[in-house]
């Protein structure tokens, strides 16, 4: 349950039942509504809940909807439901065409739809006249029983059994009054995400005739922008609470402004004026001045124990109202007891001596009435204590006041075990204001800033960069499958995130088998014309993340000469030194060079240590000649400056491929944990990503479970933005601290390169 704009509360049921079973137990809940209430109101259920749109006039705990319907008695009240909606008289109608009571066409000539729908109502007024009966002449119950006529069990029948699921419905509640099924309920600031699209239903929906553009479910107003993590989403902030509850005070600047809230509040307590010491002074000067003119009157009352409480001497009481209980020493003289102002001091006093005296209810609803109109929420023992009331007195008012809708009940306040009572206009501005507050902590930053926080979320300044093998596979991590030059990666990346990167130690993970390098982006249609270069795209990776990582072969994709043999033994024989694969492929050791960088190229071959590609990068490899058989030194000489010592040759592959849905899943969550805030503009660098359409699709999924948060997070750009909850923490914070002054450099192949994506100009 939650507030909408107009003042009112949408009530959700989630159910995921069907809308046979969702609809008969809507239309029951209406039918209870209306009755216990004595007011109308609209319904809509789908395949996944039940929306019914509550007015001011709806006050009750949320937890008791599920006891509203008993299975003895449901399938009788969704009969009675089922007569006055629009339902019945559509189902008449299928009833009477096809026992051809109603007839369609009459001489050759189809009846007119208008005169077919009269013809029906004069039969159904004929059969059934109770269906068709002046509402003013309705018996007291409002029950209509059915007549025993074929034509109205038929239709009956057919809504509870077609339309419906009235059994389905019975057998519902019956697991739920067992225990069977469990449910919760539950107020919160705003719509769950899977209430959407219940309450944007379309009119065949509706369980009740209201026109769409009158539909109170219009007043809800869908936003994406506020957190939806794990935390409770239905608390409130106790910032909001505060503030609302000083602005529900009543403003006091002079002897009159005192009088009139003597008369809102009807009893002012001491500890009223012990809440707001800055201003007690002025209120006893002013409320000396009222006593003199004869406009307050006196009360004392004692105050009443709390249990297991010693009894402390009775407290004074400052009417409000007509009669302000307040203590006043120094007027009275008589400490431990209140002093209570008067305005019109027979109306109020009276009510105030009921209350104090009589012990009447109609009196104590009256003052706590007043006490809610000008608080926050509260406690009945809480307030019982601060008026020198009974708590059964309070809470029989509280009970009275939140059946005519004027308090609602739950547990408020963050941390609150006991239950509390808040007035709906005050709790409803608690809502709005902890919503404006969740909203205005996620205001959207400029790029700017969103710039300095990604190159401190990826490690690139002088103070946030990592170190050891640790701090290497956490940059790989975070790097994985971004392409960049294979020149880049040491030089550029790696250093750059690093503060103490050495190539020993990237090798000594590659070899180890924990970091993977290569091409994952496979190529579709023929294969490269040229082997890899320094300048050619490659990425690391963690070696077990591969699988999702790399992109299916393309089947159509062929290789001729060398590099068909070098694959083809590599298929055949496994995982391959650089001599065994000469040996094995029968060919010249340039030509299985040249082959394997064509199919690193390719995406279908890597070598197991990073050597092999640093060899590349220098250019070493391509000044090394092979020489003669005879001269030992120089294939050493050509060993090392290959990269290839203790480096073996293999097929790119994963052991087994993953499903699709798993794939783009996972992709998405890397591309959110490489930038914390994931925007449409940023996939300009990301050739592996899926088309943003699906990726939209999945952080939708991913935000209704609370992992991921959607909104508007950085300023100047379209589209949806989704972000990792520590993201938005760390993107405000940096938005709200000075620049440093610190020059950052990066690679152009950088991921942080975003010049001319995020930025105007052209890109680099």
């Amino acid at each position: 349950r939650f507030f909408d704009e107009a003042g009112g509360m949408q009530l959700v049921v989630h159910s995921p039942l069907g809308s046979r079973i969702n609809r008969a137990w809507g239309l029951a809940l209406r039918k209870r509504f209306c009755a216990g209430f004595n007011f109308e109101l609209q319904a809509a259920a789908t395949d996944e809940g039940i929306n019914i749109s509550l007015g001011p006039q709806h006050s009750f705990p949320v937890e008791e909807v599920f006891s509203y319907l008993k299975p003895a008695t449901a399938e009788d009240v969704l009969t009675q439901a089922v007569l006055q909606s629009p339902i019945f008289p559509l189902r008449w109608r299928w009833t009477a065409s096809r026992s051809l009571a109603l007839l369609r066409q009459v001489g050759g000539k189809r009846v007119p739809t208008p005169i077919q729908r009269m013809r029906s109502d004069d039969l159904l007024a004929a059969v059934f006249p109770a269906a068709a009966a002046c509402q003013d002449n309705m018996p007291v119950s409002g029950r209509v029983e059915p007549p025993d006529h074929p034509l109205v069990f038929e239709t009956l029948r057919d809504c509870l059994t077609e339309a419906l699921d009235a059994e389905g419905m019975v057998g519902v509640l019956q697991a739920i009054e067992q225990g069977e099924i469990e449910v919760f309920g539950k107020d919160t600031l705003q719509p769950s995400a899977f209430s959407h699209q219940l309450l944007n239903a379309m009119p065949y929906a509706f369980l009740d005739d209201a026109p769409l553009e009158e539909r109170r479910a219009r007043a809800v107003t869908l936003r994406r922008a506020l957190p939806e993590d794990s935390r409770d989403l239905g608390a409130l902030s106790p910032d909001a609470i505060a503030e609302e509850e000083a602005y529900a005070w009543p403003a006091i600047r002079d002897a009159d402004e005192l009088h009139d809230a003597l008369l809102s509040l009807v009893v002012l307590a001491e500890d009223d004026l012990a809440e707001h010491p800055d201003d007690a002074e002025a209120w006893r000067g002013w409320y000396a001045l009222l006593a003199e003119a004869g406009r307050v009157g006196v009360l004392e009352a004692p105050r009443l124990p709390s249990p297991g409480v010693p009894s402390p001497s009775p407290s004074p009481l400052v009417g409000r109202g007509d009669q302000a209980v307040g203590r006043d020493s120094r007027l009275r003289g008589n400490d431990g007891y209140a002093t209570c102002s008067l305005r019109h001091a027979t109306e109020r006093a009276e009510v105030v001596r009921g209350a104090y005296e009589d012990g009447d209810v109609e009196a104590v609803a009256e003052i706590v009435r007043g006490r809610a109109e000008s608080a926050g929420p509260f406690t009945v023992d809480g307030l019982a204590q601060r008026l020198a009331l009974s708590e059964s007195a309070v809470s029989q008012a509280a009970i009275r006041l939140e059946a005519e809708g004027v308090l609602l009940r739950g547990r408020f306040r963050p941390g609150a075990t006991d239950e509390e009572f808040c007035d709906r206009r005050i709790l409803a501005r608690i809502h709005r204001s902890t919503i404006g507050r969740l909203r205005r902590e996620i205001e959207p930053v400029p790029v700017a800033s969103f710039i300095h926080f990604l190159l401190e979320w990826q490690h690139a300044t002088p103070g946030t960069r990592l170190a050891g093998d640790a701090g290497l596979i956490e940059v790989v991590e975070q790097l994985q499958g971004f392409e960049a030059a294979a020149a880049a990666w040491e030089s550029g990346l790696l250093m750059n995130r690093l503060t103490d990167f050495h190539a020993s130690t990237l090798d000594t993970l590659t070899l180890g088998g924990e970091l993977a390098w290569g091409r994952f982006a496979r190529r579709t249609g023929p294969p490269p014309s040229a082997a890899l270069s320094r300048n050619g795209p490659v990425t690391l990776a963690v070696r077990e993340d591969v699988p999702w990582l790399l992109d299916p072969p393309d089947g159509d994709t062929t290789f001729t000469g060398a590099a068909a043999d070098v694959l083809a033994y590599l298929e055949s024989s496994g995982a391959s030194f650089m001599p065994d694969i000469v040996r094995g492929s029968r060919r010249l050791p340039s030509e299985v060079e040249e082959a394997l960088w064509l199919l690193v190229a390719a995406g279908r071959v890597t070598a197991d240590g990073f050597g092999a590609l640093r060899g590349l990068v220098s250019g070493v490899a391509k000044r090394v000649q092979r020489r003669s058989r005879w001269s030992g030194a120089s294939r050493v000489r050509a060993q090392a400056a290959l990269g290839r010592a203790g480096s073996r040759w293999s097929l790119l592959q994963s052991s087994a491929a993953e499903p699709e849905e798993d794939v783009v899943e996972a992709r998405a969550a890397q591309l959110l944990r490489r930038y914390g805030v994931m925007l449409r503009e940023l996939l300009a660098r990301e050739p592996m990503a899926p088309p943003w359409g699906t990726l939209v699709r999945t952080y939708r999924r991913a935000e209704a479970r609370g992992e991921v948060r959607g909104g508007r997070f950085v300023a100047g750009l379209v589209g949806e933005q989704f972000a990792l909850p520590e993201a938005v923490d760390a993107l405000r914070a940096v938005h709200r601290r000075a620049p440093s002054g610190e020059v950052v450099r990066v690679s152009g192949s950088d991921p942080l390169n975003l010049v001319g994506v995020l930025t105007p100009g052209q890109r680099v």
